[in-house]
């Protein structure tokens, strides 16, 4: 069956013990937000999570989105849990409080985040997507638009869209047909069908805000041609209230091998009255600040993911009895061992375990850098940290979103014929996780964006934010004998992807093509590596408090164990990657059109 505790003891071991979160209430605004603070929101978050979204997972698989007369209905009881979910302040945890939010770091919301992903992925989509929206509209639109919906999107009343793709182009945007008029008033009417609209029709709240991407009549061909314009459900009313309906209308939902409590919808605008946001012809440089942070939120939804598929495993690996251990005598009188004895069991769930832990301390320490770009009073802190999180941002996505649907892979081999089956609920984490490895920019989109885009930004001045410091790490501990089986192929390994590093820059600058041959081996090994670098951070911190008082803690025991096997089993497939990169781009450029 699906299980879930949330991590919490984990989750404190991170954010105050090896992130030092108690520097977030140093930052103007955040005087607040002690780790007594920290630590209550997120007992009463995991309660929420626990008792009222994973119950509801497997009925939103089951039941499904269903429509009828372009109307939308959520699985029973979304509606109630998403009412309590804004009630109880869920929703506005980290949003500006000038427009009815809690006004608390980034970093909490990202933590509560994972619990919402492990728990309910297909529900979490909802205000993930409003939280973005929120964002693009409070950088980029007036304050009259601002004060119009942010209040509402702020307290989780209205929800929010992203309207990209096209039935005739995806990622390519410069292809979109979606057209905007300009009116009398200074409104728009826009007209074009968008898919794979995440929440784009559904009966959890008031209003819809759908951001949507059209082109005026004198655009510029191309992605210089794009404006972002706020098309609304209903439109805006007197007092804070819903209007008449807007000429938007959802076609069909998509029948989808997961999330199937999340509503994917074709929408049809049909001279709808819509908003323009910014600039004309700016519009894709500002869905990137929604685009950017819906990346951090699917690489949670990885996360999140991989850990359920884990604890969900190890609880059944515990309890299912098959076969005798090969290696310790048991009870004479057990005519069978739990299978968590077997190697090959411990195997599977250690590189769940391994990998979990370690990417769930790379996010939050991007979280953390996001709280310090909005709010520290250096602008070169800011500068730096902002920088950071541009080039984790695909590592997040992509890294995370691959380990998640392989930790779910791993569930059902643990389960076994049970795993394959729909009754124990591992084959909806596989289908579940599945779609975050392609929204939000497939993982090899991510790829591409670092090594095409973050790798080149003034020489790869974005790479001294990671470099540096783990490097620092690495100098600094490489003596220390508690911690030298650590350090050692963490050295190994991150000596070789500066090399690598370099060999693609340098094969890039004369042909493109070797440059994006590499990227996707690039991202994983790029991602080992900085994980490999949070899992040193961790042992080191665990073996400090086990020299300082805490011998015999079995947690900081635990940890350090997990360590040596992240660095002994997983990170080592790094060195295979750095050799498929040298090969170079004509292995996979070499064989004909004619030859697929």
């Amino acid at each position: 069956m699906q299980t879930y505790s949330a991590p919490l003891r984990d989750m404190r071991f991170l954010l105050h013990e090896v992130l030092d979160s108690g520097q977030i209430s140093t930052l103007p605004g955040f005087q607040e937000a002690t780790p007594d603070v920290f630590d209550a929101i997120l007992e009463e978050g995991a309660k929420f999570c626990e008792n009222q979204l994973l119950p509801l997972n497997r009925i939103g698989d089951e039941e499904g989105c269903t429509f009828e007369n372009g109307l939308v209905r959520t699985p029973s009881g979304f509606k109630s849990a998403y009412e309590a979910f804004v009630k109880n302040g869920w929703h506005s945890i980290s949003t500006n409080p000038d427009y009815g939010g809690q006004g608390l770091p980034e970093v909490l919301s990202f933590v509560f985040e994972e619990m919402v992903c492990s728990t309910n992925l297909a529900f979490g989509v909802y205000p993930l997507l409003s939280r973005g929206a929120a964002t693009t509209i409070e950088a980029h639109a007036s304050e009259e638009l601002k004060n119009t919906y942010l209040p509402h999107l702020g307290s989780g009343t209205w929800t929010g869209t992203m309207c990209l793709t096209e039935s005739h182009c995806g990622t390519d945007l410069g292809l979109i047909r979606t057209k905007a008029e300009p009116n009398d008033d200074g409104t728009y009417k826009v007209s074009g069908t968008k898919i794979f609209i995440t929440a784009g029709e559904h009966d959890l709240s008031d209003n819809i805000v759908h951001l949507v991407l059209a082109k005026l009549p004198d655009a510029p061909k191309g992605v210089k041609g794009i404006s972002l314009f706020i098309v609304p459900k209903f439109l805006p009313g007197n007092d804070q209230k819903i209007g008449q309906r807007n000429n938007v209308t959802c076609g069909s939902i998509e029948k989808k091998m997961g999330i199937h409590g999340s509503a994917t919808c074709v929408l049809h605008f049909d001279e709808a009255k819509a908003w323009l946001v910014g600039k004309p012809h700016k519009g894709l440089s500002m869905m990137f600040t929604m685009m950017n942070g819906a990346r951090l939120g699917v690489g949670l939804q990885g996360l999140g993911l991989g850990e359920v598929a884990y604890q969900s495993a190890a609880s059944y690996a515990k309890e299912r009895r098959q076969g005798k251990s090969i290696g310790e005598k048991s009870k004479a009188e057990d005519s069978a061992d739990p299978i968590i004895v077997h190697p090959d069991v411990r195997l599977m769930l250690l590189n769940a375990k391994a990998l979990n832990e370690g990417a769930r301390a790379l996010a939050y320490k991007t979280a953390i850098n996001i709280d310090i770009a909005n709010k520290h009073g250096d602008p070169s802190a800011r500068k730096d940290a902002d920088e950071y999180v541009q080039l984790m941002t695909p590592v997040i996505k992509a890294f995370l979103t691959d380990n998640g649907s392989y930790a779910a892979n791993l569930a059902v081999q643990v389960h076994g014929g049970h795993g394959y089956i729909r009754e124990h609920g591992m084959e909806q984490f596989v289908r579940d996780a599945r779609i975050a490895q392609i929204y939000e920019g497939t993982n090899g989109i991510q790829a591409l964006d670092l090594v095409g885009r973050k790798l080149g930004v003034d020489m790869g001045r974005l790479l001294k934010h990671f470099f540096h410091p783990a490097s620092k790490f690495i100098e600094a501990n490489k003596d220390n004998d508690d911690l030298k089986d650590l350090v050692k192929p963490l050295s190994t390994s991150f000596n070789q992807l500066q090399q690598i590093t370099l060999l693609i820059a340098q094969r890039g600058l004369s042909d493109p093509e070797e440059a994006g041959a590499a990227a996707t081996d690039y991202l994983r090994a790029f991602g080992l590596v900085a994980v490999g670098h949070m899992w040193a951070e961790m042992a080191k911190t665990a073996n400090d408090k086990i020299m300082n008082g805490y011998k015999g803690d079995k947690y900081y025991e635990e940890k350090i164990k997990t360590a040596e096997f992240y660095m002994k089993r997983v990170l080592p497939e790094s060195a295979g990657l750095f050799l498929k990169i040298k090969s170079g781009k004509e292995t996979l450029m070499a064989p004909s059109i004619e030859s697929f």
